[in-house]
């Protein structure tokens, strides 16, 4: 059996933003426990040219948001990009959440080859085609962002291991 664009692509994103949302649980209690300003982890970055922990959640949220929305050829749900505590980092991946679940399985397989242009920087666009979009672009994306907000908690001391990461949160 092959594998289609939409089991490449909606189960991965709601398994891993599922576990996003625990690892963002996890982060909440850490500072709750240790009586820690949110804001230490919200607003901690990696690197001074690198993006916060609240840009890497909505960045990742927008790549699956968007990834799929482009791929099934619709306009994708906007969100205001207004997040700042963990409450509101988890009520973003469960909005995105809720929207991965509305996008039936035909609206993206049989796309492999359509071609989708998307916005690369400010004033830049690209375009692959379906397949090569998801699996060198979207889905590297996505994970790279989703690793950096969970490298971001762990270097802060949140306890996190890697079935965190990759076990699936329900």
């Amino acid at each position: 059996m092959t594998i289609s664009l939409h089991s490449a692509s909606v189960p991965v994103f709601q398994h891993m933003l599922r576990n996003l949302a625990h690892i963002l649980g996890k982060a909440e209690a850490h500072a709750e426990a240790r009586k820690i300003d949110p804001t230490a982890l919200t607003a901690f970055r990696l690197a001074p040219d690198m993006l916060p922990l609240t840009r890497q959640v909505l960045i990742a949220c927008d790549g699956a948001k968007n990834g799929v929305a482009r791929l099934s050829g619709v306009e994708a749900p906007k969100f205001e990009d207004n997040e700042a505590s963990f409450a509101d980092l988890k009520a973003r991946i469960q909005q995105t959440l809720d929207y991965l679940g509305t996008v039936p399985a035909a609206a993206l397989d049989g796309k492999d080859d359509a071609e989708i242009t998307f916005p690369v920087g400010k004033d830049k666009s690209r375009t692959m085609k379906g397949e090569a979009y998801l699996t060198y672009w979207v889905l590297p994306n996505f994970f790279f962002h989703v690793t950096t907000a969970y490298a971001i908690l762990r270097h802060n001391g949140v306890e996190l291991g890697k079935p965190d990461y990759l076990v699936g949160h329900h």
